[in-house]
């Protein structure tokens, strides 16, 4: 039970958002926040979750807080399964220090899923702040998503991963939504408890 409420952030958000620094010479904020958010997608350096997202990002994204969000973090970053293949960054808005923007993903965990996503300027770099919702959501491939990771996942007997799966299906869009924005895992543990 404790190995799938620590695998459940990470199943899901293994989209972590890790990347270097970008750095200077004459490009805007936009093109740097797109830039921030592309390269991230997909970046497995667990070195760069501190140089490109807050701690509240973190704490958001990874489970735990402070310096365990951090290392869950870069645990999660080094993982290559389920990256999207690509990402568009759309609806970029700056206002001063903090900015939005959407992210529209292919393949991966949120495939054919588009993040609200919050960011904020330190020191000249924009960092990844906030997981702020879904500027458009479909429950059908996210949950094909989870399914798969579930059922690959060694430690879950078959019968109990079948469980689990039914229960996922079984949530509403909202539920699904609230296990991603507010990192909700109490939903996935409530089912894999009924499951055992």
């Amino acid at each position: 039970m404790q190995r799938l409420r620590l695998l459940l952030p990470a199943v899901l958000l293994i989209f972590v958002f890790g990347l270097t620094a970008c750095g200077g010479g004459g490009e805007s904020d936009e093109d740097k926040i797109a830039s921030t958010i592309e390269t991230a997608a997909t970046s497995t350096d667990p070195s760069v979750c501190s140089e490109t997202q807050t701690l509240k990002f973190m704490e958001q994204t990874a489970s735990g807080a402070g310096k365990e969000a951090e290392k869950n973090c870069e645990k999660e970053a080094e993982e290559e399964t389920n990256q999207p293949d690509s990402v568009s960054v759309s609806q970029i808005k700056v206002n001063g220090e903090s900015a939005t923007a959407n992210a529209e993903f292919k393949g991966g965990t949120f495939n054919e899923q588009t993040l609200e996503l919050g960011l904020v300027e330190e020191d000249g770099e924009w960092k990844l702040d906030e997981f702020t919702g879904f500027a458009k959501f479909d429950p059908a491939p996210f949950v094909q998503s989870l399914t798969e990771q579930i059922e690959n996942e060694p430690e879950l007997e078959p019968e109990i991963a079948s469980c689990i799966v039914e229960g996922i299906e079984g949530l509403s869009n909202s539920e699904l939504e609230s296990v991603v924005v507010e990192n909700n895992t109490e939903v996935f543990a409530e089912i894999a408890e009924g499951c055992q």
